[in-house]
C-alpha cells in the first residue's frame, strides 16, 4: 500500500453515448479506487460530442481553478492510431495538442486503452514539444481487457517516482506481461 500524497491530482475526461446517463461509465469505480488506495484527488468529466468535448477542455484550462494541481489527464476515449473518437467524429492528436498548446508543463497525458496510441515518435515528439507535456502514455494493442489494472499500477506508481523513465522500469518489472500485451507505451 502506497502512502497517499496530497499533491496528486488527476483529471478524467471520458466520451460516452449520453452525459445525462451516469451510469453510462465504468470509469467511476476505477477513480474511487485510486482515491482510496493511493489518496490521488480526482475530478470527472464526461463529454458525449465534439461541443462538449471542446466547452471541457476550454473549461479545465481556462476556468478550473486547480488545472495546475493536476498532474495527469486521463483520456477514456475510443480511437487508434492518432486519433480519438467522440460521436462519429475523429479529432486528431495534433489539434488536441493545438488547443493545449504550451499549457501541459509538467503533465502526463495517459489515453486508456479503449483508444490505442500507436503513434510515431515524430507524432509523440510534436505533440510533447507543443504542449510541454511531460509524458504521453497510452497503449499500442488494441485488446478487450481493460487496461484499469495496469492505469492504477501506474497512477500509484506516480505517487512515489516522479522520474518517467524510473517509472516505467517499475511499471514494466512488476508487470511485465500486461505492459507487453497491453503495449503499454511511454513518450517523453
Amino acid at each position: 500500500m502506497y502512502l497517499p500524497n496530497e499533491n496528486s491530482h488527476l483529471f478524467c475526461l471520458e466520451a460516452v453515448s449520453d452525459v445525462e446517463n451516469e451510469k453510462d461509465s465504468a470509469v467511476f469505480p476505477f477513480l474511487e479506487h485510486l482515491a482510496l488506495r493511493y489518496g490521488i484527488t480526482n475530478v470527472y468529466k464526461s463529454c458525449d460530442s465534439i461541443e462538449g468535448f471542446e466547452e471541457s477542455l476550454n473549461v479545465l484550462l481556462y476556468e478550473d481553478r486547480n488545472f495546475k494541481d493536476y498532474e495527469i489527464l486521463y483520456f477514456v476515449f475510443k480511437g487508434a492510431e492518432n486519433v480519438v473518437e467522440i460521436d462519429r467524429y475523429t479529432y486528431s492528436l495534433e489539434e488536441i495538442a493545438e488547443v493545449f498548446e504550451g499549457k501541459l508543463t509538467d503533465k502526463i497525458i495517459h489515453f486508456a486503452n479503449s483508444k490505442t496510441l500507436n503513434i510515431d515518435t515524430e507524432t509523440a515528439q510534436y505533440f510533447l514539444n507543443l504542449t510541454g507535456a511531460k509524458a504521453l502514455s497510452g497503449y499500442s494493442v488494441p485488446s478487450l481487457i481493460s487496461s484499469g489494472l495496469l492505469d492504477t499500477a501506474f497512477f500509484g506508481l506516480y505517487q512515489e517516482i516522479d522520474d518517467v523513465t524510473e517509472l516505467v522500469e517499475t511499471l514494466f518489472d512488476a508487470h511485465y506481461n500486461l505492459c507487453k500485451s497491453l503495449g503499454f507505451e511511454l513518450h517523453y
